[in-house]
């Protein structure tokens, strides 16, 4: 109980940005840091994802009436009153026989869910008004990043109008929070994901002539301005929010997460390291939401030293990956524009776009390393890091040719293993480092390298990718969140604060792309 106040009194609730529903953890005062400082259940995600039996406020009387009771018993309080969440992919069974491609196209069907109807009492579920792919496991909840590359199979497998549904949840999202949060659940409302709205709308419209990209202008223009929300007020060298403006006037993007709490679905993990830095504790848990945001939790990349997770620094870094999301839907909307002949804004668009092409080449290509790499706005100074987000200004064509050269040979010489490319050069214990590899990492790292006539190392990357995927497959009858694409003989990638996942949305939509091309 000691240790359930302490970090009650460390950690003050913050309000939350764009939330109207409130979170477990603002629901369930007390009970929630309990449960979760317990460890009653082995995945910290398993009690903010819980259904309600009764009224939030019917439990909490319960709860505060009999939890200084000799006899009571949290579990056995929690299993009274809460439903856990089903794992719907735990329950299908693949026929390896049958092959990969009939395995994929059963999983649509698997990871599909339907329109979400309001639960009789208040859960974490944003509900959704149309039909959407999960990736998997415990990931029951729509994610955004994940989305875009689970789409890239869906297209090859002709279900557009999914991948429309999908569009439109986004939209709506959007449109009801002001921003796309990392997943459609209450605790997500703080931050998120890698900004692919504008890259989906662009593959929704391709080949599709009954869908206009203006269509989606007004919601494209609306995550512009979550993204770049204080922009106009900020002075040189200091940052708001999402936005940085530098000594030069240059303004720029970080991740940035609204709260300084622990993560509701990773509570207990966050609140044990916010003990174990010498940053601030708010400080340090602004910077480990932010990298969640990133879709890169966690990963060396947002390590002062590269190596230690007390030392993350995510907020004070622009990273080249989230900068070149920015001007392809900077691009994005003055196309929108001048398809809806809106000739000004179209211009205005344009140049901001233009503005930031040269900014991502003046402040993330590092001549000393002949590499994109992040920029650390505090020091002034390049990352040390060399990660796979090297590969997004070429998979947004804005490198030179000499910068895409040097990035190939780099990528050959350091990045490429057995498997396909590891996604830094630092062998940790967090998923986003060596070992480990992810579908959607080579895909931009795939399709970069053929927008600058690499195509044989492109094809290499894809072929191992692909052998690495359906070899597992035929061991598991499982394609898998990540992989170790190191060791030949592994089922999967390791590290992070989960258990592997399969299922898994991505690794299919890229998988049956490759396949198919």
């Amino acid at each position: 109980m000691k240790k359930i106040i302490f970090f009650l009194l460390l950690f003050v609730s913050a309000e939350l940005f764009a939330q109207h529903e409130k979170s477990p953890r603002s629901t369930y005062p007390g009970l929630f840091e309990a449960v979760q400082l317990s460890r009653i259940y082995a995945d910290g995600k398993s009690f903010p994802d819980a259904i309600p039996k009764a009224e939030p406020s019917v439990i909490m009387k319960a709860y505060l009436a009999q939890r200084n009771s000799k006899d009571f018993n949290l579990k056995s309080f929690v299993d009274a009153h809460f439903n856990l969440p089903e794992s719907h992919t735990a329950l299908y069974q693949s026929d390896i026989k049958a092959g990969i491609e009939k395995h994929l196209d059963t999983l649509w069907t698997v990871l599909q869910r339907n329109p979400d109807t309001v639960s009789a009492y208040q859960t974490s579920l944003l509900p959704l008004p149309k039909p959407y792919l999960v990736p998997g496991g415990r990931f029951r909840e729509v994610y955004y990043w994940d989305s875009y590359f689970t789409m890239l199979g869906l297209k090859e497998a002709g279900k557009t109008k999914l991948i429309k549904d999908m569009v439109d949840n986004f939209a709506y999202l959007i449109n009801t929070y002001g921003f796309i949060p990392n997943g459609n659940r209450s605790y997500y409302l703080t931050r998120s994901q890698p900004p692919f709205f504008a890259v989906m709308v662009q593959l929704l419209c391709q080949d599709n002539p009954q869908v206009k990209l203006s269509e989606y202008k007004n919601a494209l223009e609306k995550e512009y301005q979550f993204w770049m929300k204080g922009a106009d007020q900020l002075r040189p060298g200091k940052a708001i929010n999402h936005v940085v403006r530098l000594n030069d006037g240059t303004l720029l993007n970080r991740y940035y997460d609204a709260d300084d709490q622990p993560r509701e679905e990773s509570y207990l993990e966050d609140a044990e390291a916010a003990r174990s830095t010498k940053q601030n504790p708010a400080t340090f848990l602004r910077h480990v939401r932010s990298a969640a945001e990133s879709g890169w939790d966690f990963s060396s990349r947002w390590f002062a030293d590269g190596l230690s997770f007390s030392q993350i620094i995510t907020t004070d870094l622009l990273p080249v990956d989230l900068n070149t999301l920015m001007y392809h839907l900077e691009s994005t909307i003055a196309a929108a524009n001048k398809e809806a002949g809106d000739t000004k804004k179209a211009n205005l668009f344009s140049a901001s776009a233009k503005k930031r092409k040269a900014a991502i080449l003046k402040y993330f290509w590092n001549a000393q390393q002949n590499f994109f790499t992040d920029y650390n706005w505090k020091n002034k100074s390049f990352s040390k890091q060399l990660t796979l987000a090297a590969a997004f200004p070429l998979y947004f064509k804005l490198a030179t040719a000499t910068q895409a050269k040097a990035v190939s040979e780099k990528l050959e010489k350091d990045f490429l293993k057995p498997g396909g490319l590891i996604t830094t050069l630092k062998t940790t214990r967090q998923q986003w480092d060596a070992p480990n590899a992810w579908a959607p990492l080579q895909w931009v790292s795939i399709q970069g390298l053929h927008h600058y006539g690499y195509h044989k190392l492109a094809d290499t990357i894809s072929n191992r990718w692909v052998n690495l995927n359906i070899s597992v497959f035929k061991e598991t009858g499982k394609l898998m969140e990540k992989y170790n694409v190191v060791e030949s003989k592994s089922k999967g990638g390791g590290g992070g604060e989960y258990p592997l996942q399969d299922g898994f949305g991505w690794t299919n939509g890229v998988l049956l792309k490759l396949l198919k091309r």
